[in-house]
């Protein structure tokens, strides 16, 4: 079959996309570009928040109507909250729910395809690497390693459509990043639901698995995805000595404001975070700290909202993903009172946005005259003057671009650059150079 994987959200569900790619190639299948040309679709939902919810039941109908004819599947937390409204809607053939998500593509091979003949011949332990222009064609792979969460913030409907706390087993996660690694990829990302909970069903933990994958794999980059900022051991830091591991940390914030963040049930306090950061200031030179921040939680007044402001200056942070408050049905938020008004949530989020992007452009000034490592992706951008633009990311997930003659290649390259500039108006991105010989170096 030709098969067209798609998905919608959080980095998890890119991974969850990533593992069944490599499982339907596994099974002699091939992987498609075009939803016009599929024999079977498969859409991975979201539901953090009522909008997402919406665009997945959009993306359902508009991939139906590319392609009435092929299987359409649908799995991910939309499909796991509202299964028989996703079972209803027009061209669904197959709902599959979080829980069995694990056994997906055995699930539709045989309920949907059954005997259906693979078009490729493979070998029982053969890596492969994304069709070209499949949307996870990429340099760099994502690595689910848990799922669940066994804390429940107020807000969060993912919790309750992703269940318990379930692990990988280290050496099933380490086999993946191996043969990751063999089929070319840079650079691997770990995720899950709560990644710094991983473990915790296995008596070993996050710690563990990072200090395994290092010792054990050869792949030059690991990065971890979003880490809520609880469960770390004290010597968790210590990690970063191995300079594979790279130097971008995301911790989600969410308030900056310690009654804000009781109400939400954060497991941490502003000053706790504030200890954080600068354990892990201290330990990763060159650190890039990202953030998420919710924006009018119930209840939040103009003084918790300056607050919220004010510490979020004081951390600093390269980059924030900001999130008006949405009431979720089936959180404990939505039923909460003192729901604040919508003009106030554009305002306070404008306001964030301004601060956001002055310390993002802050940051990324202080990388002038460095020199640093970057991973550059795609096939780079034709110029009219005959040479080409390349974009990339640094070690400390920055993105940098540089401008070199046509002849020159550096698709899945990591090179030493020399960061000479920014682009963009407030900064948002680094321009760079290579300098003399950093293609002979990678």
């Amino acid at each position: 079959m030709d098969i067209y994987l798609t998905s919608l959200g959080c980095r998890l569900n890119e991974a969850e996309l990533a593992t069944w790619a490599r499982r339907f190639q596994a099974a002699g299948h091939r992987l498609t570009a075009n939803p016009q040309e599929a024999h079977l679709v498969l859409l991975n939902t979201c539901a953090v928040t009522v909008e997402a919810a919406a665009k997945s039941r959009q993306l359902i109908y508009r991939l139906h109507r590319q392609n009435p004819s092929a299987r359409l599947v649908v799995t991910g937390c939309y499909a796991e909250l509202e299964p028989a409204t996703v079972a209803a809607l027009d061209g669904v053939d197959l709902v599959i729910g979080n829980r069995d998500k694990d056994r997906l593509v055995e699930l539709v091979l045989d309920r949907l395809e059954p005997g259906a003949m693979p078009l490729l011949a493979t070998e029982p332990d053969t890596a492969h690497v994304y069709a070209a222009g499949w949307p996870g064609a990429r340099t760099r792979a994502f690595v689910k390693v848990q799922d669940g969460c066994r804390h429940r913030c107020t807000f969060c409907i993912v919790t309750v459509a992703r269940g318990e706390e379930r692990s990988r087993p280290m050496a099933e996660i380490v086999d993946e990043i191996r043969a990751l690694h063999a089929a070319g990829y840079q650079e691997a990302v770990l995720t899950g639901v709560h990644l710094g909970g991983y473990g915790s069903d296995l008596d070993v933990s996050l710690f563990d698995l990072v200090q395994a994958i290092l010792t054990d794999t050869d792949i030059p980059r690991l990065r971890l995805s979003s880490l809520e900022p609880w469960n770390l051991p004290p010597d968790f830091w210590s990690l970063w000595q191995n300079p594979r591991l790279m130097p971008h940390l995301h911790l989600p914030l969410q308030s900056g404001c310690d009654s804000t963040l009781r109400r939400m049930a954060r497991r941490c306090s502003t000053a706790a975070y504030a200890r954080l950061v600068a354990a892990a200031r201290a330990a990763i030179p060159g650190l890039t700290l990202t953030t998420d921040i919710i924006v009018g939680f119930p209840g939040e007044t103009e003084a918790e909202w300056t607050a919220t402001l004010a510490f979020v200056e004081r951390i600093g942070f390269g980059h924030i993903h900001i999130f008006p408050f949405s009431p979720r049905p089936g959180t404990a938020a939505a039923r909460m009172r003192e729901q604040v008004p919508a003009e106030v949530k554009r305002r306070r989020s404008r306001e964030l946005q301004a601060l956001a992007a002055r310390m993002k452009a802050d940051h990324l000034a202080r990388h002038l005259g460095q020199v640093r490592p970057v991973l550059w992706e795609g096939h780079g951008e034709a110029l009219a003057d005959g040479r080409r633009r390349w974009s990339g990311y640094t070690d400390n997930y920055l993105r940098a671009e540089v401008v070199v003659p046509d002849g020159i290649g550096l698709e899945n390259r990591i090179t030493a650059a020399s960061i000479v500039g920014l682009a963009g108006e407030p900064a948002e991105r680094l321009v760079a150079e290579l300098p003399p010989g950093a293609l002979s170096a990678s």
